[in-house]
């Protein structure tokens, strides 16, 4: 029986130049602020802490030192 990944959450391994996919999915879910990432609109994620993030400011609020 095929299976569809439509509305099912992927699970990636985020590395600097692309991700992998570990477990299919349609979307990630935004580390900061919750937000559905189709897989086709990622552009921002951490390979340290292997999350993804929704946009550029988010991405960067997130990695800014503390």
């Amino acid at each position: 029986m095929l299976m569809s990944n439509t509305d099912r959450q992927a699970r990636l391994h985020y590395m600097a130049n692309g991700f992998r996919v570990l477990s299919p999915g349609d979307h990630v879910v935004c580390a900061t602020s919750g937000v559905r990432i189709a897989l086709e609109d990622l552009r921002y994620w951490s390979v340290a802490q292997q999350a993804a993030y929704a946009t550029a400011t988010l991405s960067s609020e997130a990695l800014a030192p503390r």
